[in-house]
């Protein structure tokens, strides 16, 4: 980083330590604007910052424009940000007498050597480690700008009270604030969770349940053609398919490992500290059934790699507060993979997984938007782990020669590792800026032993494999979601629940249509005619509006002539031609699996 882009938000740090100083100026204008309500927590986050308030209704907009004008204020009186630190006594004692409960706890539960520390602003003061700005008078105040408020609870635990969440963000310069919120309108526009419910992809249903959406017939159909590709692409690769069951009793889970480490995230049927009685859980991931595959017979080193692939449905306990939509769900369908092989075939396997993975991202269009993750153990934090020290770092270190061979340019994630091994986890924004894991490829050198998975090698020796978990394309659900915010709803013909619909401008010109809709449907096409009684620029508007890729007009004409009145969605009226000129063009479309 350069020194004059030191102070900029160029530089990640003094962006998010912008934005957290920000967080303390909404919380002073929020306890000189209502000194009643408690404060919680107020981060810097990715994409701004937030605090969390306990109050008992809800903010309006109009409570959002008073802080912002009241933030502005804090700003102009550049106010100075000073440090202090207390002895845990005195700190506990300093929040009782401000009446700030959730400050007390927060420092009840640091640890006994934690260093407390405030940030004191005129006549506020916050518990917080910091770093911040030396002074108020360093945000711009008319460059803040509060987006939303919603609700969220203490802690994230949905046992605990539900605080009052407000999102905000903030720019050097006014200018900068105008983009952003630009972009934002846009992004808005093309959000899956707006937009796939207008255009009758998937619903939500209160009584059914979070995070477990309805697919629609566009959306089931979507996710169908995703899947016959992925399976038919994999199988040319060397995939076996699997299918294996939605649950199994906690024994296994307990001899992969999931018991002890995933528990909490699990859906378990019975009590699951009731010895005395079976509990079943649905499974989180599909590897422990998968393993069974291999472990039918004994197996040689000649069938080695072994990959095995399965449109696994999966579920997971994920908290209230992060369900969105189709990106994060309870239940969900991923291309799920496991490749059991010999150490010496590791490079050559992972790189085949990553050209996979690469294929599908550069089919689907997504592979702009992506970037990549070394995601990595915590050897502070063992305790969620499987395995020693010395697995774990010769496993990074495998991983990391082969990520370098490949010449991956990759972040580190520490403590982002699965419980038994490191990862690539391929990475993707949606258009609000939140991030998510796509896809991953994981090394595993530690649950083949755990479910005696021996192969006998060329000596007749017993020998242990590694094991590679991966997806090739991630979550349908998830990537239905990215698909219809990368091209606002219009998806690429060749995923399109319907592609080509005919447009009849006479009654004399439905026969005609519903006759050359039967040879499009006969070639395995997906096409629908519109023979309503309606006006042809209604049916027009229609069609556009639900993002069809091919409007066929059919008029008088077209059926004395033998031709059809293409208009593509993009590009507009493509001029009379013969229906096979036009059933060439939709074939390029398909087969060449064009992005249009």
């Amino acid at each position: 980083m350069s020194e004059e882009n030191k102070f900029t938000f160029e530089n990640e740090e003094y962006r998010r330590t912008y934005w957290h100083t920000c967080s303390h100026v909404l919380a002073q204008a929020m306890k000189r604007l209502h000194p009643d309500v408690k404060l919680a927590i107020g981060p810097s986050i990715e994409n701004g910052f937030y605090y969390d308030f306990d109050t008992p209704a809800p903010f309006t907009p109009e409570d959002l424009a008073d802080l912002e004008a009241e933030m502005r204020k804090i700003c102009k009186e550049k106010l100075k940000l000073e440090r202090f630190e207390l002895p845990r006594a005195e700190a506990i004692k300093f929040m009782e007498e401000k009446e700030e409960p959730y400050k007390v706890e927060l420092i009840n539960d640091l640890p006994e050597d934690a260093v407390i520390s405030f940030y004191k602003q005129g006549d506020f003061t916050d518990l917080c480690a910091g770093p911040h700005l030396d002074s108020t008078g360093r945000i711009k105040g008319n460059a803040i700008k509060l987006t939303s408020a919603t609700g969220a609870y203490w802690r994230g635990d949905s046992k605990r009270k539900m605080l009052q969440r407000i999102y905000g963000v903030a720019f050097p310069k006014k200018e900068e604030l105008d983009a952003y919120l630009a972009q934002q309108a846009e992004a808005l526009k093309r959000d899956h969770n707006k937009l796939g419910r207008e255009l009758e992809y998937f619903t939500t249903v209160d009584y059914i349940g979070q995070g477990l959406p309805i697919m629609l017939p566009k959306g089931a159909r979507v996710i169908q053609l995703l899947q016959r590709w992925i399976e038919d692409t994999e199988q040319k690769r060397g995939y076996l398919l699997t299918k294996t069951p939605l649950m199994a009793k906690r024994d296994l889970y307990r001899i992969s490992g999931h018991w002890d480490h995933y528990l909490d995230g699990m859906f378990v049927l019975g009590d699951p500290h009731d010895e005395t009685k079976e509990c079943f859980a649905l499974r989180p991931m599909t590897c422990p059934f998968q393993y069974q595959v291999f472990l039918n017979r004994q197996r040689s080193y000649r069938e080695l790699p072994m990959r095995l692939g399965e449109t696994s449905t999966l579920f997971r306990n994920e908290d209230s507060g992060e369900m969105h939509g189709l990106i994060r769900v309870r239940q969900f369908t991923i291309s799920e993979g496991h490749l059991i092989i010999r150490p010496d075939q590791l490079e050559e396997e992972f790189r085949g997984c990553f050209e996979l993975a690469n294929y599908c991202m550069e089919t689907l269009g997504l592979k702009e938007d992506c970037s990549f993750r070394f995601s990595q153990w915590d050897p502070n934090n063992t305790d969620k782990y499987e395995g020693t020290p010395e697995q774990w770092e010769h496993a990074q270190g495998v991983m990391k020669n082969i990520l370098d061979d490949l010449g991956i340019d990759y972040k580190v994630g520490i403590d982002e590792a699965a419980f038994y091994g490191p990862k690539l986890d391929i990475q993707i924004k949606n258009v609000f800026g939140k991030e998510d894991t796509l896809i991953t490829i994981q090394i595993d050198m530690l649950l083949a032993e755990k479910f005696g998975m021996y192969y006998v090698d060329e000596n007749g020796e017993k020998q242990l494999p590694y094991i590679i978990h991966r997806t090739s394309m991630g979550c349908y659900e998830r990537t239905l979601a990215l698909l219809i915010e990368k091209y606002a709803g219009a998806m690429p013909c060749w995923i399109a629940p319907e592609q080509v619909r005919f447009l009849p401008v006479t009654d004399r010109a439905a026969d005609y249509c519903y006759d050359l809709a039967r040879k499009l449907e006969e070639g395995g096409y997906r096409v629908t005619v519109d023979a309503r009684s309606e006006k042809i620029g209604k049916k027009i508007r229609e069609a556009q509006l639900e993002k069809i890729p091919y409007m066929l007009v059919v008029g008088d004409r077209d059926m004395e002539n033998g031709t059809v009145s293409p208009r593509h969605r993009a590009k507009g009226d493509l001029g009379a031609m013969s229906f096979d000129d036009f059933a060439a063009i939709l074939k390029e479309a398909v087969d060449t699996k064009s992005k249009e």
